[in-house]
């Protein structure tokens, strides 16, 4: 049985958006000139994801989207969430997981 390569650029169009409506990225300094809806909290540069059972939240930079894992990560997320969804960018895996990609790609 083949097994299924993840696509190298999951849907561009519609990470940008996610990554807009997540993220810090081009948000200005003054905190009275932020988007409604855009968290007061994400430094620039950085965006939220919610991870695990609980669905912690936690802010991570935008340059770990180039590290291969978190690629990958961001396929499963699509495959089991899709993109159409109120929350925010979900990470489907455990926890633990996920703080060890962060570290690793630091």
């Amino acid at each position: 049985m083949p097994v299924k390569k993840p696509n190298k650029h999951p849907q561009p169009a519609a990470l940008k958006r996610i990554l807009k409506r997540c993220s810090s990225f081009g948000k200005k300094n003054d905190v009275h000139d932020e988007p409604e809806g855009l968290p007061g909290d994400v430094p620039k540069g950085h965006f939220a994801v919610y991870v695990g059972q609980n669905r912690s939240r936690h802010i991570i930079p935008i340059s770990i989207l180039s590290h291969p894992e978190f690629k990958a990560l961001l396929n499963k997320a699509e495959e089991e969430y899709g993109f159409k969804h109120d929350m925010g960018l979900t990470l489907p895996c455990d926890e633990v997981v996920f703080l060890s990609l962060t570290a690793m790609t630091r």
